[in-house]
């Protein structure tokens, strides 16, 4: 069996991985909002423990814009920046390194968080809000996502390409000479 064959063998068995990370951050972001728009008021919040009320509750607001409510009036230009991000994770996956576990879980973070705001952007216009940790802008579950599986695959990439320039050009000239039939020096 070529390299080749061996490597489209393997890439089947990545997808319904990353499909399924993306399946349990999509229910759980959109089973979450129901909650939310179904028991908490626009605008309102809940104190689920009243003495961490100033640095953790529940309110529900609703967002036009990006995670964390920037860029407000992008609603429409960020529904078409989701629906590309889910196709090209979708149609891109496998030009990546999926063989480490990582990778796989940080594209199906990506994913689900990318078409759990996208379904509410579709379903409401808005995407619901509701984590409240006082400090930081109001943001939900998808948005926790996306940033997590960013930041886990920036992490991978950087250490790829830092470990790719930290090579020694001799070892590798070495290397070479060696496949090619030479004897070390």
């Amino acid at each position: 069996m070529s390299r080749r064959q061996a490597v489209h063998k393997k890439r089947p068995a990545a997808f319904p991985s990353i499909l399924g990370v993306a399946a349990i951050i999509f229910g759980l972001d959109q089973v979450s909002k129901f909650l939310i728009l179904k028991h908490i008021p626009l605008g309102s919040s809940w104190d689920y423990l009243p003495g961490l009320a100033r640095i953790f509750k529940l309110t529900f607001i609703t967002n036009s814009g990006a995670a964390f409510g920037m860029f407000p009036q992008m609603g429409m230009a960020l529904m078409g920046i989701a629906a590309v991000v889910v196709v090209a994770i979708t149609l891109f996956y496998h030009h990546l390194p999926i063989d480490n576990i990582l990778v796989r879980i940080s594209l199906g973070l990506q994913l689900g968080g990318a078409m759990g705001n996208l379904s509410d952007r579709i379903i409401h216009g808005y995407v619901v809000d509701f984590i409240d940790i006082g400090f930081w802008p109001i943001f939900n579950i998808a948005d926790v996502s996306i940033v997590f599986g960013v930041s886990i695959l920036a992490y991978i990439l950087w250490n790829e390409d830092n470990d790719l320039s930290n090579e020694n050009p001799a070892d590798e000239r070495r290397s070479t000479s060696l496949k090619k039939g030479a004897t070390e020096p």
